[in-house]
């Protein structure tokens, strides 16, 4: 028998044994610990609630961030529970946030444009023992409140100036609570695994569905949005999040501002084109994210009034479709450039980013224009498959659609309290989630969704895109918002029908869309019925409502109501 070597090495010696690097857990409290440290003096600017701008700092918010620990603590909250805020993008909410999961507990962002049916019925499922909330909410929060089964404490976002009368003696003031701790108590120390935030679903179909994030999901989704191809934020990176903390996570920005030290600039409550145009331009703003109804309105009144939108590189597009012409204005007329990010609250939220790869911007500008308009590509902590009906994995040719798929250590596993355990059963052996979106990938790894399940048009045995039809519509002049849906037909089973709605002082006609349309889609593809409404439904998330649309206007030769569809 040989002899051992002397020189053999510890892993030689021992197959079994670890590595030799630190265990260092990702935390969500690390990222506001290196953002005090490293970049102490980055402003964290506010349009507050109470009206003026405030400034204040990572150092700042940092040590804030602590007493909020402190005094969740001091109210009996323990690690697991669940804390919820009805807020807008402030420096109070961010505060929340990471004082929140900081000491072990569960941020629980709560939607305020839901119905208030499902607010009661969220808060409930969640148990939610303390609610921060903001001054505009103290209506519905008197609403609400007799409803509630497990809130103990409801602490206003503000002073003790600015407190409503009324309200002072039985609720808490959330500048009084924090000037009773003195921030310097350490923060939990937790399993990475730990649950830290919850955001629910909007609950088009059924009661909302909870998604329970973890330290680790969110701060490995912090590190990939920072990347360049996503949403490429730095050090130098003055940041506006028009998108909600309470809409996924506003797409997970305040993480990320806090894991590179960008500069934040938070809207609070005032979303009007014109205050976020002077946000852009007096704060240097170099990045912004936002739905796309909310970059309309800027275009719209940029043209209307005039003025530019200063420094501002990059605009980040997601929740819906962006039509071509709205890409080509912000970039052509503006020096903008303009990408898509795609996701879901089950995917924390980000799944793809529409940035050129190096083959695709060496195309022609046309051809680029039609990749921009893309889902993108997935960043590398997402996998993406597309399936047939019969589970069958279908090729990245660009053309084959299927039902799209997702996994990744930030992609849902089973929602919060679910009885069924798995996501909606949505999740398979394999931890493929199912997104319910129809799509295609092309050999560039491009994801095009082409539709939702529930929203594709089955005409003749053929498939017509919603999304395709309503982004060829919406280059139509004076056109202000479409939503197509289908409608029972004898013949061919459905027919596409257009909605549409009007820009201000627009004199546009069925006739116009219809020419429009013919040299842009196919001749079979032409909707049955295009129809001007007042306005348009939306869900709290700011999508169109296309089930309030079916039910009004899902029988063949459906007229709208005198006024028009409202939301």
């Amino acid at each position: 028998m040989r002899p051992p070597r002397n020189d053999m090495t510890d892993l030689e010696k021992n197959p079994a044994m670890t590595g030799s690097m630190q265990h260092w857990p990702l935390l969500i409290w690390k990222l506001i610990d290196h953002a005090a440290l490293n970049h102490p003096a980055t402003e964290i600017v506010t349009r507050t609630v109470e009206g003026p701008l405030h400034r204040s700092t990572w150092a700042q918010a940092h040590t804030r961030a602590k007493r909020v620990a402190g005094a969740l603590r001091a109210l009996g909250v323990q690690a697991g529970d669940r804390v919820g805020t009805l807020a807008w993008n402030t420096v109070r909410h961010l505060e929340c946030w990471y004082g929140i999961s900081g000491m072990g507990a569960v941020a629980h962002t709560i939607n305020p444009r839901l119905f208030v049916d499902q607010i009661v019925y969220i808060v409930n499922h969640a148990r939610d023992r303390v609610l921060f909330f903001d001054l505009s909410f103290v209506d519905l929060v008197r609403q609400i409140a007799p409803r509630l089964e497990t809130v103990e404490h409801f602490v206003i976002l503000t002073d003790g100036e600015h407190m409503p009368p009324q309200e002072a003696a039985r609720l808490l003031c959330y500048e009084d609570l924090l000037a009773m701790q003195n921030g310097d108590e350490p923060w939990a120390e937790l399993d990475e695994n730990s649950p830290a935030g919850l955001c629910y679903t909007s609950g088009t179909t059924g009661n909302p569905k909870g998604v329970l994030y973890t330290h680790r999901s969110t701060v490995l989704h912090a590190w990939s949005v920072c990347q360049p191809d996503l949403l490429g934020m730095s050090a130098r990176t003055s940041a506006l999040p028009v998108v909600p903390m309470f809409h996924a996570n506003a797409w997970g920005i305040p993480h990320a501002a806090a894991a590179v030290g960008a500069k934040l600039v938070m809207p609070g409550p005032d979303l009007a084109a014109p205050a976020l145009q002077r946000l852009i331009v007096d704060e240097r703003v170099t990045l912004t994210a936002a739905v796309p109804t909310v970059w309309l309105a800027v275009l719209a009144h940029l043209e209307r009034e005039g003025g530019d939108l200063g420094v501002l590189e990059r605009l980040i597009i997601g929740g819906a479709a962006a039509p071509p012409s709205m890409i080509e204005a912000f970039e052509q007329r503006y020096g903008v450039s303009v990408a898509h990010m795609w996701g879901a609250t089950e995917l924390s939220p980000v799944g793809s980013s529409g940035m050129l790869c190096a083959s695709a911007a060496a195309l022609s500008p046309a051809r680029q224009l039609e990749l921009k308009c893309t889902q993108g590509r997935a960043p590398f902590g997402v996998e993406m498959v597309l399936r047939d009906d019969e589970g069958r994995t279908l090729p990245r040719d660009g053309v084959q659609r299927g039902r799209l798929a997702v996994r990744g250590p930030w992609v849902v596993d089973r929602y919060f309290d679910s009885e069924g355990g798995h996501a909606r059963d949505r999740r398979d052996a394999d931890d493929w989630f199912d997104t319910g979106d129809i799509a295609t990938i092309d050999e560039r790894g491009y994801m095009r969704i082409v539709d939702r399940a529930k929203d594709v048009i089955k005409s003749g045995g053929e498939w017509i895109s919603s999304i395709e039809l309503e982004n060829a519509a919406m280059g139509c002049p004076g056109v202000a918002e479409v939503a197509v849906i289908g409608v029972d037909d004898p013949k061919w089973g459905e027919r596409p029908a257009m909605l549409l709605t009007r820009e201000a002082g627009a004199a546009v006609a069925q006739a116009d869309v219809k020419a429009w349309l013919r040299e842009r889609v196919a001749k079979w593809w032409m909707p049955e019925h295009v129809i001007f409404i007042e306005s348009m439904p939306h869900t709290a998330t700011g999508k169109i409502m296309k089930t309030a649309l079916r039910e009004q206007f899902g029988a063949a030769g459906s007229k709208p109501e005198k006024g028009g569809v409202k939301p």
